[in-house]
């Protein structure tokens, strides 16, 4: 059949988390490769001879030298907040204040917001990104643009319109009912619509009340394939405050824990300061934290400590967390993951950094039977990097004499210049 394609490159793709610099048994890397693709969905991986010979009389889009992956995965970022990207601000509650708050009352106005959606999309993909993870604005309007346009496009994307009710600009407050309502009737139009999932997201414990809480908790319970997103221990006055607003609580963790928010869906942002007990919770219920370090280093809010919560078995995301968050490009999210790391002693192979972004992401949703990967059978969301994109990646790139090494120059140097190309479904995305 005709509507077969064949895309050659150098192909990676990986079936596990890497255990080291010498773990080849992870990924599957073919040099002179080749992805099969026909209505959307990947047939075969392999040697291009093979691949070809399968195909029969496919079309070929040749990308050789340059890699082909799976496309990445974001899992934290604020689709309203694309216009306050490199905002100064003391810290993070002065910059939501100051910027975050205002801005997202624009968000009220469905067509600011279909604008707005055009100018994330185009940046999420620009940048190599084929899956997020968004909170939109209080408003419905903000969801049904998020929504539409990822439909539009055939992008695999969960989001929500968040929920919040107190200690926030009137014209961002909803009330506990309305936060319900508004969320279970956005659940009906997009939860399994296209490639749409939907997350129950209160926004934090300081702008939603106990009432809303328990509402939030009534969603998780009636929307079991839901998920629910919010934020946690990421500033130590964001803490004192959550605390002394539900005094009856453990610890930060234990106030989403009391109304039933955690649990395998649940994505809680940062998850910087934890607390012994804290961690626990996570563990036993499977939540997941995630990391963001572009936008902990920016609002110089504290390192994620990887290793403490791996070796508990928690498994965490990594997100450009938009805006606060300072690049769409999950590249140079890897870029500062790894100095954040490095500053706990604590390092990120590139091995274990590509496979954080593609399958590791993808497990956190759940969904590596979807994406993450380049598996037969998966969608055929891949992204081309291009490891000489710049005069001086070129010049260091004449030293790269292994993958690793070729991975770590793209890891620390790369950005959406490096993209050569992103495919949705099989769809290029990047125009000429």
């Amino acid at each position: 059949m005709m509507d077969k394609t064949v895309f050659l490159g150098r192909v990676l793709s990986f079936h596990r988390r890497p255990e080291g610099a010498g773990d080849a048994g992870a990924f599957t890397y073919v040099e002179d490769g080749a992805v099969l693709v026909q209505a959307g969905r990947i047939v075969a991986l392999g040697e291009a001879r093979e691949v070809r010979a399968q195909a029969g009389a496919a079309k070929v889009v040749d990308h050789r030298p340059h890699l082909i992956l799976p496309g990445f995965i974001d899992t934290h970022l604020h689709f309203p907040q694309v216009q306050v990207l490199a905002s100064w601000g003391r810290d993070l509650l002065d910059w939501l204040n100051s910027y975050t708050f205002p801005e997202e009352v624009r968000f009220a106005d469905a067509d600011h917001a279909a604008r707005m959606a055009k100018g994330f999309y185009d940046g999420l993909t620009n940048h190599g990104t084929t899956t997020a993870v968004a909170y939109c604005s209080v408003h419905p309007e903000s969801a049904e643009a998020f929504f539409a346009e990822g439909h539009a496009r055939g992008m695999c994307m969960v989001g929500g319109k968040v929920m919040m009710d107190s200690h926030a600009p009137a014209a961002l407050l909803d009330t506990p009912q309305q936060g319900y309502d508004e969320s279970k009737a956005l659940i009906e139009k997009w939860h399994g619509t296209g490639r749409m999932h939907y997350a129950v997201s209160p926004r934090f414990a300081l702008t939603s009340s106990p009432a809303q809480l328990e509402a939030a908790g009534a969603l998780v319970r009636e929307n079991p394939t839901c998920f629910m997103q919010t934020h946690v221990d990421e500033n130590v006055d964001e803490i004192a405050r959550a605390k002394a607003l539900y005094p009856e609580a453990q610890d930060y963790v234990g106030i989403y824990e009391d109304y039933g928010l955690l649990g395998e869906r649940a994505l809680l942002g940062h998850c910087i300061h934890l607390e012994p007990r804290e961690v626990e919770a996570l563990a036993a219920t499977g939540s997941k934290p995630v990391f963001c370090p572009t936008s902990n280093l920016f609002l110089g809010s504290g390192l994620f400590d990887d290793a403490a919560l791996r070796a508990r078995g928690i498994l965490s995301g990594i997100a450009t967390d938009i805006g606060g968050g300072t690049s769409y490009s999950m590249l140079q999210t890897l870029n500062e993951g790894y100095k954040v790391l490095q500053l706990q002693r604590q390092q990120m192979h590139p091995f274990t950094a590509f496979d954080w972004i593609t399958r590791g992401n993808a497990e956190v949703l759940g969904l590596t039977g979807e994406i993450g990967t380049l598996e037969a059978g998966t969608a055929a969301d891949m992204v081309v990097l291009d490891a000489g994109a710049t005069p001086e990646m070129r010049l260091r790139q004449e030293r790269v004499e292994t993958l690793a090494q070729e991975l770590f120059l793209l890891m620390i140097m790369g950005d959406d210049r490096s993209v050569a190309q992103t495919y949705v479904a099989g769809v290029a995305q990047k125009g000429e």
